[in-house]
């Protein structure tokens, strides 16, 4: 599919992996438009939430054969 700008294929693309929002499905290209325009606080955040998963999945790592005394039997 052809967009007219640059900015139009992200946000046809982001409005597709969405679906439909709302009742009539309208407010999807608004939902689109605003992932679009705040992009780097939501990378952000998902850089952080990442980093932090990483973080607990080490630290589990670093535990080795040391069982948590709620798990003990």
């Amino acid at each position: 599919m052809l967009h007219a700008g640059p900015e139009k294929a992200p946000l046809a693309d982001l409005a597709d992996v969405l679906g439909r929002v709302g009742e009539e499905g309208g407010m999807t290209a608004g939902v689109a438009k605003l992932l679009f325009e705040k992009r780097e606080d939501i990378e952000r955040v998902f850089a952080e939430h990442d980093a932090m998963i990483a973080s607990t999945l080490r630290d589990e790592t670093e535990l080795g054969d040391i069982m948590p005394i709620g798990d003990a039997r």
